[in-house]
């Protein structure tokens, strides 16, 4: 009998050792399995690198990367050993192998994985690992098998409309390794900027935008091979036919009208368009992407050929002729089709492209019956338009729902999927589905602001196009594991924190920056493109320094507010008696209003004393009445008092002010604060 409780004694402790192993662990993406140890492998002695045969140099160098960032850059010659072991070099550009097992026991490590790009995924997974404890480094014991879901785990970087140096593309890449992303679609072409140096058409890059900021050739390949050595392929973007205007603006022969342009200096889509009639528009063409294929080893390139609305054909005789002349018409017989003109130059350039080994990519506008069906389909408007072209035959790329720029929280991001567990397609038609990209248009980011866009919610994206359907089900989890790793990224050198607290400082000056941070932690931009339409004319000159740049496109704090909003109301007391967490988290909810309601006070000077700052002055004042409502509503929960309809109406209404934007800018806690207060 005694063996027995010894046994269930000790049952019982591995079981508590290894469910707190898991809910300690920081890894995102989540592998496909996990099994925990009760052992740990303390890093107060560093691990020695050992391959069992010569490895590729990419993966000896990750390697060394990885362990002088975890343990420091010198080399023991004793100690427990990082072995790797694996059957061949990876080829990213034919979506190869990255399946691979990672094991740590209190002797060492050993990766094995069938191709270089597994080792690659496993020591990301590895680099997550370490636990501090009482001032002690280790790795966990624990038995990982993994492999992603999708083949195609992608990053849209906009440097057409503003421009990022190399630097700020490098240290993307860095983060993107770290979450296993392995595509950096590059949009390099726009109406703003054409950011690729041309040899056969140098005023491309010289003429096309107000700034002539462009990558050399030399730059590309140097980005093209910072990439590969992390596993991660470049597929650029040229788009067209519209997104055009920085083309037409050097070389004004490729214009569908007679019109003559500037350097375009706004945002909105131009509705200009490449002349797809002419044969010198396809002349042309031949010589640039001849140049522009050869610098992109990937057999994959993006066309674009998204927004064109075919007015700039439509409001010109001469293509309008040409169009009913070859039956471009719709049902009527009548109505020229710019959808028909479209897919006419879609097969062009793609006759183009499929002559120099690539497989083209496009945005879904240029979905038709028509269009071949090698053509890769990226849908950015819905998900219909990816059920559509797979059903049509084509290969899919899902972005819509993973809009970075739109500011929407990492959540609506990580619970979109590109094969929902409801979706309509069939088997084989699933198998079409070759992954998704998160995407980051620059209207609103400049290589300043660009992390703090990205990061940490591409990470969400990561996951939902790594992990296993089944295990990505938890949320709140997904935001614990994303604050554990956002510290480790800038460790890589991204600056999403960085570089929002440096301009809040710059905004402060020489007064505190306490306040303004107080206001910042709770201010998100206004979400989709409503920053076009709120009486600021925005052009590629803008400065981005504004509260609305420095604040986060999802607030941590306001998030964390709402998580205790939750558990206070769904406690529901039926007496003025609670129980200890719950009294814990109401006092944490009144100590975080007390805060904000003091710091209005603190805040007004600064705001009115510099005229970039004074147009949020309403957002401090409306946080301060927000907080009065909280703090009323916390002492009526605490003694049992009902609300009266006074105070609810009241309280709708300084709520309903509260939701007004200011500066491009809105607070996020008003959704949280109307549900304590039960409105």
């Amino acid at each position: 009998m005694m063996r027995f409780w010894s046994c269930l004694g000790a049952l019982l402790a591995l079981f508590s050792h290894i469910s707190w192993a898991q809910s300690r662990h920081g890894l995102l993406p989540l592998p496909a399995e996990m099994h925990w140890g009760q052992g740990r492998l303390n890093l107060r002695t560093p691990l020695k690198l050992q391959f069992d045969t010569p490895p590729d140099p990419a993966v000896a160098a990750a390697a060394r990367r990885m362990l002088a960032r975890l343990q420091g850059p010198a080399e023991p010659a004793k100690g427990p050993v990082l072995q790797i072991r694996y059957g061949r070099a990876g080829q990213p550009e034919k979506l190869d192998e990255e399946r691979y097992s990672l094991r740590v026991t209190p002797m060492g490590v050993s990766i094995d994985a069938p191709t270089s790009l597994g080792v690659l995924r496993a020591l990301a997974t590895l680099e997550q690992l370490p636990i501090i404890e009482k001032k002690q480094r280790y790795l966990p014991e624990v038995d990982i098998q993994d492999q992603p879901r999708f083949a195609w785990r992608g990053l849209l970087i906009d440097a057409a409309r503003h421009f990022m140096p190399v630097a700020v593309i490098k240290r993307n890449l860095d983060g993107m390794a770290a979450v296993k992303l392995n595509v950096l679609h590059w949009h390099l072409t726009d109406d703003q900027g054409f950011r690729i140096e041309s040899k056969v058409f140098p005023r491309l890059q010289t003429v096309g935008s107000t700034d002539g900021l462009f990558y050399t050739q030399a730059e590309v390949r140097e980005v093209v091979a910072y990439a590969a050595a992390r596993g991660i392929r470049v597929v650029p973007e040229l788009d067209m036919p519209s997104h055009t205007t920085s083309w037409i603006v050097a070389y004004p022969r490729l214009a569908s009208n007679d019109s003559v342009y500037a350097p375009y200096q706004k945002w909105r889509t131009t509705n200009v368009a490449i002349d797809p009639t002419r044969e010198t528009t396809y002349t042309f063409l031949d010589s640039l992407l001849t140049e522009m294929t050869g610098l992109f080893p990937d057999p994959y390139f993006h066309a674009g050929g998204d927004e064109n609305d075919g007015r700039n054909w439509r409001r010109t005789p001469r293509i309008v002729a040409y169009m009913k002349a070859n039956k471009m018409v719709k049902a009527d017989g009548k109505t020229v089709d710019k959808h028909q003109l479209q897919t006419y130059f879609n097969r062009r350039v793609l006759a183009l492209l499929q002559q120099r080994g690539k497989t083209m990519i496009g945005w879904d506008e240029i979905l038709g019956p028509d269009l071949p069906k090698e053509v890769v389909i990226q849908s950015w408007r819905g998900k219909k338009g990816l059920s559509d072209a797979a059903k049509l035959g084509h290969p899919v790329l899902l972005s819509n729902g993973y809009y970075l720029d739109l500011n929407y929280s990492a959540a609506s991001s990580y619970l979109t999927d590109p094969l929902p567990a409801d979706t309509s397609l069939t088997p084989a038609e699933q198998k079409l589905v070759l992954g998704g990209e998160a995407a980051m248009w620059a209207e609103f980011a400049d290589s300043t602001v660009l992390d703090s866009r990205i990061w940490p919610r591409a990470a969400a994206v990561a996951e939902r196009l790594w992990s296993a359907q089944a295990a990505t089900q938890d949320v709140a989890d997904m935001y614990r594991r994303l604050n554990l790793l956002s510290p480790q990224l800038e460790t890589l050198g991204l600056r999403h924190r960085r570089a929002p607290e440096l301009l809040l400082r710059q905004m402060a000056g020489t007064a505190s920056v306490l306040p303004l941070r107080t206001l910042a932690e709770v201010v998100e931009p206004v979400k989709e493109y409503k920053r076009h339409f709120q009486g600021y004319d925005y052009t590629t000159a803008s400065v981005l320094n504004r509260l609305a740049d420095a604040a986060p496109s999802e607030s941590e704090v306001a998030r964390r507010f709402a998580v205790l909003v939750d558990s206070v109301v769904a406690f529901k007391p039926t007496s003025p008696n609670w129980l200890p967490a719950s009294l814990r988290q109401l006092a944490a909810l009144r100590a975080q209003a007390i805060r904000w309601q003091a710091n209005d006070i603190m805040l007004q000077p600064l705001l009115a004393a510099n005229p970039s700052l004074t147009e949020y002055g309403p957002l401090s004042t409306r946080l301060a009445a927000v907080a009065t409502v909280v703090l009323e509503r916390l002492t009526q929960l605490q003694t049992g008092k009902s609300p009266s309809l006074a105070w609810l109406a009241a309280t709708r209404a300084t709520l309903d002010a509260a939701q007004a934007p200011a500066g491009q800018a809105e607070l996020a806690v008003v959704k949280a604060a109307r549900k304590l207060a039960g409105l």
